[in-house]
């Protein structure tokens, strides 16, 4: 099969899997990203997450990751609902309300990745889905499915940024896509929004000041006193800069089964969540993101939202 012809085998098999879309680069280093992420961690601006300096050679060249890579498949799925939490109950960031995206995503690439060696034969290739050194969206950008907004949130020009992001990088050439404009303006109601401050100056976020960062990756037994009443209510995660970014305002609610929240979920009242058991959260939370910050770390999150 020609690269033409695999190319578009591969972008047509993607969206028939539920992808909302596909984009192709040419593996190489991130010279460019490379300077900027040495410049963040030298900052400190990745607080606790260590993970986030280890294997930086890995995280900017895709070819230290595959043996012999040649093309970096980018993929957004999206996961936007207009179901909602209770009135004043502790919210939970949209993308975890459902089943974990990480099982999901990594088994329609499975599928996918079988489609194109049913077609060329075995390649060397490996799926990521948020779960390994690779900046997945300075590959989406190149790819050409939408830029980085000044959240650095990876933006589309027509359905906003509630998209899963995932990569397959393979030891095969395709056709290669470009990179799309930037369509932020002068817009700064993410940076307004923030409650924390955390998106310091258009397209640069102190991610140790990010509610994300806070409420789940913090392990400290107690949060900062100095936060006491600025993370708006979210218990896990937050949605603040894309809830008032315009470009959201055409989201469209995604089509997989596996991403609708749960309405065990949904149904909880600020009090249910005050007085949640360890054995409820295991019930409500199997198979979830949020079991990540354990009973522990959420029951502690509730508590400082006083």
């Amino acid at each position: 099969m020609n690269k033409h012809a695999l190319t578009t085998l591969v972008k047509r098999e993607a969206l028939r899997l539920g992808f909302d879309s596909c984009g192709i680069s040419k593996a190489e280093r991130l010279d460019k990203e490379a300077l900027q992420l040495e410049a963040w961690l030298n900052q400190n601006l990745h607080g606790q997450m260590s993970y986030m300096a280890n294997h930086f050679d890995k995280r900017v060249d895709p070819r230290l990751l595959v043996h012999g890579a040649k093309s970096v498949i980018s993929f957004t799925h999206n996961y936007y609902s207009e179901a909602a939490q209770q009135e004043g109950a502790p919210k939970i960031a949209m993308y975890a309300l459902g089943q974990d995206y990480h099982e999901v995503i990594k088994e329609k690439l499975a599928v996918l990745l079988k489609s194109i060696e049913s077609n060329v034969g075995k390649v060397n290739a490996r799926c990521f889905v948020d779960s390994a050194p690779v900046m997945e969206r300075a590959w989406a950008q190149r790819s050409g499915l939408g830029w980085q907004g000044k959240n650095t949130l990876l933006l589309t020009k027509k359905r906003g940024s509630y998209f899963f992001l995932a990569e397959i990088i393979l030891d095969v050439e395709l056709e290669y896509d470009s990179p799309v404009k930037d369509y932020c303006g002068t817009c700064t109601k993410c940076i307004d929004a923030c409650p924390t401050d955390a998106i310091y100056e258009p397209y640069k976020v102190d991610g140790s000041r990010c509610i994300s960062y806070f409420t789940i990756e913090l392990k400290d037994d107690v949060l900062p006193v100095e936060m006491k009443g600025k993370f708006e209510n979210w218990m896990f995660g937050c949605d603040i800069c894309q809830q008032v970014c315009p470009i959201n305002s055409q989201a469209m609610p995604h089509s997989e089964p596996l991403f609708e929240p749960k309405p065990a979920l949904l149904n909880r009242s600020r009090k249910d969540w005050e007085e949640l058991s360890e054995e409820t959260f295991r019930q409500l939370f199997k198979g979830s993101p949020v079991k990540r910050t354990k009973y522990k770390g959420l029951m502690r999150n509730i508590k400082h939202l006083g």
